[in-house]
């Protein structure tokens, strides 16, 4: 609603239609991919920056910061691309899952967050990984890629 009020006044003010906020609704130019349109856009990105290497996503063990909207999707596609997903977060700590965190995996962390509303640590009692209270996932070894999904200005 917020995003609608501040896009309205824009136009008025600047009187053009721009795509000039990000979630807008559909009616004012805003994406029917919008939940999914960030955590993806990140691991997509990647992905092109890797290949202008000759390198991809498939097979890099990634961190990942993070375990709300953003990180949930970006850990899908990393999962869907072939990547490995090694850890999330939240504001109590990280979880490190040295085997990866696979689809059915991360089925269990959105529905955590999002409809339990638990706490990432609760992760790594379920599946008996490792939790790291207090700490972000950046100081854990043998990846390849990070992928900042939690806030601004993460690494």
């Amino acid at each position: 609603r917020e995003i609608g009020f501040l896009f309205g006044q824009y136009k008025r003010l600047a009187n053009e239609f721009a795509g000039i906020l990000t979630g807008k609704g559909t009616t004012w130019g805003g994406s029917l991919i919008r939940p999914e349109a960030t955590g993806y856009g990140t691991v997509y990105f990647a992905d092109q920056m890797l290949k202008t290497r000759d390198d991809s996503i498939f097979h890099k063990r990634c961190l990942i910061s993070g375990s709300g909207n953003v990180a949930q999707y970006a850990a899908e596609n990393v999962i869907r691309l072939g990547g490995t997903v090694l850890t999330m977060s939240d504001s109590s700590g990280t979880v490190y899952d040295k085997d990866g965190i696979d689809e059915e995996k991360l089925a269990w962390i959105i529905d955590l967050k999002e409809v339990r509303r638990g706490r990432i640590s609760e992760y790594a009692e379920h599946v008996g990984c490792e939790f790291r209270a207090g700490e972000r996932p950046w100081a854990v070894e043998g990846a390849e890629v990070a992928l900042p999904c939690a806030t601004q200005n993460e690494l």
